[in-house]
């Protein structure tokens, strides 16, 4: 048996009832995209996508409406969050079966301790030290970092902080040793979920970031879904950024990827070889490059991308193997924020034994981890696995 957990980060389907507590009320980051776009999820939809509560006949300000399918393909549900967060590593620590209790910072600046103790660890001076877009500081403070030789220092709507430098002025080594020694700082109640180095190149005016992002996290608070699959012999294999997120922890095999084409060329790859096990996704795009630059257009596109794949994805299943879909959290690109935003956000389940049916709302990502812990480890009471399984457990 084989799952495939695939999580399109930042894809939610519409404020939560807390949402404005977030400042996110209004939030709806399909339905906006939708509604500017026009976007055809051909695939996702037969999924269950349109159907799912909340979804199915909602009208838009343009007066067009998402529209469920007569009969789904997949089982379908709408998910609310538990833990008091809307960022990637409480969302996917949440998937995962791990409800964080106190959630880790998210700044908007970092305090003169911090900077102070810093520089003095890594004995460099810092631009920057703003919530910001990586690629938008970087192009504003580019000139000013290869004329000082002083790294970026920024956040951003995720519990993390993000350190920026040209490879040509901090060698690529030493930006990693400056993270390592800010990963040691940013523990106890300066706590970040992740240090990100954030190398980037220079060109006729213009400034790159490269595929050489390295993410330095905090190990999981607690046991996740996969500590326990691990413990019992399931293979857990991780494509684009899960291995960052975890730490590494329980996963057997990792493989990076720069970009969502490449994931989904993994995810294509692992499906047509035999084998069993637990394969976790990350699709980062819609989040990184199009969610926080309020980029419409792109953040469709990049969902057309996937959509278009599905079927190839889909074909390679064997009898037994299930496809699941979620999202992590919402970040609309349609609003002025260029915050993730506080959403409920789709499960969609698929394979040849699944029972198409709605599931309705469901509080808690954390029912993912139980299903695929119902599904590998037994302890079919699991009242999802046997809605979805009834006549196949």
């Amino acid at each position: 048996m084989r799952i495939f957990l695939i999580v399109i980060d930042s894809f939610g389907i519409g404020e939560m009832p807390d949402a404005e507590q977030y400042g996110d009320a209004g939030s709806d980051t399909y339905g906006h995209v939708y509604e500017q776009t026009g976007v055809r999820l051909t695939n996702l939809v037969a999924l269950g996508l349109n159907n799912i509560q909340g979804v199915n006949g909602r009208r838009l300000a343009n007066g067009s409406v998402l529209c469920g399918v007569e009969k789904p393909k997949g089982a379908f549900a709408r998910l609310s969050e538990k833990t008091a967060a809307k960022d990637t590593t409480a969302g996917h620590y949440e998937i995962a079966g791990l409800i964080m209790d106190k959630p880790y910072r998210i700044y908007k600046k970092f305090p003169a301790d911090v900077v102070a103790d810093l520089e003095k660890e890594t004995g460099f001076s810092f631009l920057g030290n703003e919530a910001a877009s990586g690629t938008e500081i970087i192009q504003r403070l580019g000139e000013e970092h290869l004329r000082t030789g002083k790294p970026i220092l920024y956040t951003s709507q995720d519990s993390v902080m993000q350190i920026a430098a040209d490879t040509s002025v901090v060698p690529l080594e030493k930006l990693y040793e400056i993270c390592e020694k800010a990963r040691a700082l940013m523990v106890g109640e300066r706590a970040v979920g992740r240090i990100i180095a954030r190398p980037f190149i220079h060109r006729g005016g213009k400034f790159t970031r490269t595929e050489d992002r390295k993410d330095y996290a905090l190990e999981p608070p607690g046991k996740t879904l996969l500590d326990r699959l691990f413990e019992k012999g399931v293979k857990v294999t991780s494509v684009g950024k899960i291995k960052d997120i975890f730490c590494g922890r329980g996963i057997a095999e990792s493989i990076h990827t720069g970009n969502n084409a490449e994931g989904i060329s993994a995810v294509k790859k692992l499906v047509a070889e035999a084998g069993e096990g637990f394969v976790f996704v990350n699709l980062v795009d819609t989040d990184m490059l199009y969610g926080h630059r309020n980029d419409v257009q792109g953040y469709a596109a990049a969902l057309k991308y996937f959509d278009d794949a599905l079927p190839e994805i889909m074909r390679g299943l064997h009898g037994d193997d299930l496809l699941i879909v979620t999202a992590d959290h919402g970040c609309d690109p349609s609003t002025p924020s260029t915050d993730h935003s506080r959403e409920y956000v789709p499960l969609l389940i698929y394979g040849e034994k699944v029972r198409p049916i709605d599931l309705g709302t469901i509080c808690g990502f954390d029912c993912i981890a139980n299903f695929v812990s119902a599904a590998f480890l037994g302890g079919k009471d699991e009242a999802i696995y046997n809605k979805i399984m009834e006549g196949n457990v």
